[in-house]
């Protein structure tokens, strides 16, 4: 009956430490979800800031040009 009692009470206590550990877990999951939430990837950017590509395509490039440009390039 000791020996129930002793892996009872290791149970419960591996059970607590699961338990608590999982909760951490999930508030600081949703801790860091809450903290980019508002984070705006897109936004412009500040400062001295060059744009390196245009999304119009050129007067003299064709389907078929872009899309050789993709398959060499993966863009």
């Amino acid at each position: 009956m000791l020996n129930f009692m002793k892996i009872t009470v290791h149970t419960l206590k591996v059970f607590l430490l699961f338990t608590g550990c999982t909760i951490l877990f999930y508030y600081g999951m949703m801790w860091v979800n809450e903290e980019y939430q508002s984070y705006h990837r897109y936004d412009e950017p500040k400062g001295t800031a060059l744009k390196v590509s245009s999304s119009s395509q050129a007067a003299g490039t064709s389907i078929f040009d872009r899309l050789v440009l993709f398959y060499l390039n993966g863009e």
